[in-house]
């Protein structure tokens, strides 16, 4: 088990849920801007937030969104180790830096110093793009083991500097790169570890990297805390890291829906039916599976544990509960009938 953090009040490490985090795409300095963008992160299940701090008016406003919000907020700091302590100073509940760009040990220090008097953690974080150059001639490019060594030197230095309070990440854009790196790391350190895979891209294909990548690492027991990363409203990659986390058995909460591929013994519009289905139910926390289901074979039989579900006839549906027939509806009123009984429920 690896140890456990506090991001604000949001457990990270030790056995704590995993959490799920965001970054703003706003400009931090937009004030208002970023705090209604947090807000709504946070109405779509986000609970950690990371906003950029390219410069020092975006370290400026971080006093001035904390007041205005209830998730921890954590700062992203490159290259300039002032702005981390301006960040601090402002109530910052986590620092993401990169020790090693942010200048001699002596602004390593200061971070570190600034940030143990505040009892605020830090998250090293090292991506395969960033790689130290030393590190890509002696593994001859990123490897697992390279991110690793880097990560593990970071450490190092913190801890020179009796700072202990950290948490790691090893992203690449590259799925088993990032599987290796996590699991090498997760062998040889018990800081918690915040699981990404870096640039995945498009939700089209940004969705499988990071399904692939973070629900794989999930699944053998590896992470604390995630962020889906996806060239998209940030929204999406939190409705994508919720899905995340319930295919790999970590959340229980919000609706479980199963629907069949279809083929052709399928007599109904199905995939609409499923997406109509679906986005009526993005905002639904009831613990329940539904089925949406495209034939008596794939309907109250293979489905029969759904708390609830449908299966298409010739031009109708067939609304189950547990197995059990409920009643015959026609085709378009399938959904409005389906959403009927889940408010039952």
């Amino acid at each position: 088990m690896t140890k456990k953090l506090f991001v604000g009040q949001v457990a990270v490490g030790g056995g704590a849920p995993v959490s799920i985090q965001s970054m703003c795409n706003t400009k931090t300095d937009d004030v208002a801007g970023t705090v209604t963008q947090i807000k709504r992160l946070q109405d779509a299940g986000c609970e950690i937030i990371r906003v950029a701090i390219p410069d020092e008016s975006a370290a400026l406003a971080i006093d001035k969104i904390k007041e205005q919000i209830d998730l921890p907020l954590i700062v992203d700091i490159h290259f300039n180790y002032k702005y981390a302590l301006m960040c601090a100073e402002r109530g910052a509940d986590a620092i993401r830096i990169n020790p090693g760009n942010i200048g001699g040990e002596d602004h390593v220090k200061a971070v570190a110093d600034a940030c143990r008097q505040r009892k605020i953690p830090i998250r090293i974080g090292v991506n395969g793009g960033s790689l130290e150059k030393e590190l890509r001639a002696k593994y001859g490019g990123v490897t697992a083991e390279a991110l690793v060594e880097s990560a593990m030197g970071h450490v190092r230095l913190l801890n020179k500097f009796d700072f202990d309070d950290i948490c790691i990440s090893v992203k690449c854009s590259d799925v088993p790169l990032t599987i290796a790196a996590y699991r090498l790391l997760s062998e040889r350190t018990d800081y918690p570890l915040h699981l990404g895979v870096t640039e995945a891209g498009t939700p089209s294909m940004g969705m499988i990297k990071s399904a692939m990548g973070i629900g794989g690492l999930l699944c053998m027991g590896i992470g604390d805390t995630i962020r889906v990363t996806l060239t998209a409203d940030p929204i999406e990659e939190v409705y994508a890291a919720q899905k995340i986390l319930r295919a790999a058995g970590l959340r229980k909460s919000g609706v479980n829906l199963i629907a069949c591929p279809t083929c052709g013994r399928t007599r109904i519009n199905l995939i609409p039916i499923a997406e109509e289905v679906e986005r009526r139910l993005a905002d639904y926390d009831k613990n329940i599976t539904v089925a949406v289901m495209g034939c008596a074979v794939n309907g109250p039989g293979e489905a029969a544990d759904a708390d609830i579900g449908v299966a298409g006839g010739n031009g109708e549906g067939v609304l189950f509960a547990k197995g059990k027939v409920l009643y015959k509806v026609p085709q378009e009123r399938i959904v409005d009938a389906l959403m009927a009984e889940i408010e039952k429920l």
